[in-house]
């Protein structure tokens, strides 16, 4: 079975910038990849790349300084 990585996309590059200066900052590890072909037929914007065992908290963090986000830890095999 292949593994699955966690997803999160926004509604715009400023809110993907503003969420990984977050993540950072609270010490979840994430990366911003271009948005998934899966997720999206436009080649456009950025998306949060997470595991599964940092995704409860990456969201709660998100929410809590009200970062808008779109899809919120959607599963795509690696």
């Amino acid at each position: 079975m292949a593994e699955e990585i966690r997803i999160i996309t926004f509604p715009s590059v400023w809110h993907a910038f503003r969420a990984e200066k977050i993540l950072k900052a609270a010490e979840v590890p994430c990366t911003l990849i271009p948005v998934p072909r899966e997720l999206s037929s436009s080649c456009q914007g950025l998306a949060a790349k997470l595991d599964e065992s940092v995704l409860d908290r990456a969201l709660a963090l998100l929410d809590a300084q009200q970062v808008l986000m779109e899809k919120r830890g959607v599963a795509i095999k690696k």
